[in-house]
């Protein structure tokens, strides 16, 4: 019978913090593309988000554990000449950038939908089986003029609305993006995506690389998830790079029976646990990082709370009079904690990082969290070519923050 680790709910906290990369120091000087690189490997994704309230969702993450660090290193790897280049776009945990060597365990994802047959994209799958002849055409021009926008095609059709109302133009290129035909040449202006052939766009290396079955491909991808959140329930696994249910069940079996996974207790969880034998298991974390909602640490919100006791949801969608915590709020990881929540905006115009509000946690010593959360606004401010920081006035945080000198 195979042993099940027994962890306390502050191991199982630090556990998940190292796997983050929380437990490590930011690096002593310039950070580099190697920071980044390295980053990005650890965490296995970013997630891509267009709204730039303060900074664009994917560049933030690295900013949380790096500090300040040139953008652009990560511009290049995603969209840089082929020879730069380190990541791809896919969906994976929603709209992703990956390293180019897990593009070979999405395969069976793209062939899936390649075949109408994969888990969700039900709209794509829809629209593949009621105008395939359109997007064989969408691919031709692609294929002739590329690299082509979807606003940019000949025959792209209208929008219908605002809000991802895509026009058949976009519909066709998504579905193509989705089936692996086509891939993200670069971005343009508001974030459009610039879509090319896949093997014009990927380095031969890459595209030369063996493709593993769905059911070893699935492995990795779990065994990846296992890496990233260093103890985690099935469902947090699945959910790391959206896996199906059946094939989750099914892989996570496979992967307890061969000791690449260790069954594990949790204080405090309702289900099973699951540990990366490889996981580091430190004594204390001394961290300090605002978290961005995407952040891969705090994405999945009942995992936030079960590990830091922290209820956390992202207030863009809600009007405005029911917001409790303001618009575009990071969460303030101080230690081990989640100390506080702070709104913030990047004020471009005036060169300002405009913080609306400030949110003390219950329990926690306003004084104590004010100094170290004043230093990393600045960072941040700096980090955005930011000159200035405005805070608030209300609440025992900014008030602690404002008899600071």
């Amino acid at each position: 019978m195979r042993r099940r680790a027994k962890l306390s709910a502050a191991a199982a906290r630090r556990i998940a913090l190292a796997a983050q990369g929380f437990a490590a120091d930011r690096p002593d000087g310039p950070v580099n593309a190697g920071h980044v690189r390295r980053t990005i490997d650890r965490l296995g994704l970013l997630q891509i988000d267009s709204v730039n309230v303060l900074a664009r969702a994917h560049y933030l993450p690295l900013f949380s554990r790096l500090g300040n660090y040139e953008s652009d290193h990560l511009d290049r790897l995603a969209w840089g000449r082929k020879s730069q280049r380190g990541l791809f776009e896919f969906w994976a945990h929603e709209a992703s950038l990956l390293p180019l060597d897990s593009q070979p365990l999405l395969r069976w994802r793209m062939q899936r939908a390649a075949e109408n047959a994969g888990d969700g994209k039900g709209k794509l799958h829809q629209f593949r089986r009621e105008k395939a002849a359109y997007i064989d055409e969408v691919l031709r021009e692609i294929a002739d003029r590329g690299p082509i926008a979807a606003s940019e095609l000949s025959n792209g059709g209208a929008g219908r609305g605002a809000w991802w109302g895509w026009s058949d133009g976009k519909l066709a290129v998504e579905w193509l993006f989705f089936a692996g035909q086509v891939t993200t040449a670069t971005r343009r202006g508001t974030f459009e995506r610039v879509y090319d052939l896949t093997e014009r766009v990927l380095p031969e290396r890459v595209r030369a690389l063996p493709t593993p079955s769905a059911e070893e491909a699935q492995r990795e991808l779990l065994r990846l998830s296992a890496r990233a959140l260093g103890v985690a329930t099935e469902f947090d696994l699945r959910d790391y790079y959206r896996l199906g249910v059946a094939d989750t069940k099914a892989r996570l079996a496979e992967l307890v029976e061969a000791g690449d996974l260790l069954p594990a207790d949790v204080e405090g969880w309702t289900y099973p646990a699951y540990l990366d034998p490889a996981a580091r298991q430190p004594r204390r974390v001394e961290a300090r990082a605002l978290l961005a909602p995407f952040d891969p640490l705090i994405w999945e919100r009942d995992r936030t709370e079960r590990i830091f006791d922290f209820f956390y949801r992202i207030e863009i969608y809600t009007p405005q009079a029911k917001r409790k915590h303001g618009y575009y709020v990071l969460p303030f990881l101080l230690g081990d904690r989640l100390v506080g929540r702070v709104d913030l905006k990047a004020d471009r115009a005036t060169s300002t990082l405009v913080v609306p509000a400030l949110h003390l946690e219950a329990g926690q010593e306003a004084r104590a969290v004010a100094g170290p959360l004043r230093e990393e606004l600045r960072l941040m401010a700096d980090w955005l070519g930011l000159e200035n920081v405005s805070l608030p006035r209300a609440g025992a945080l900014a008030k602690a923050m404002a008899t600071m000198r």
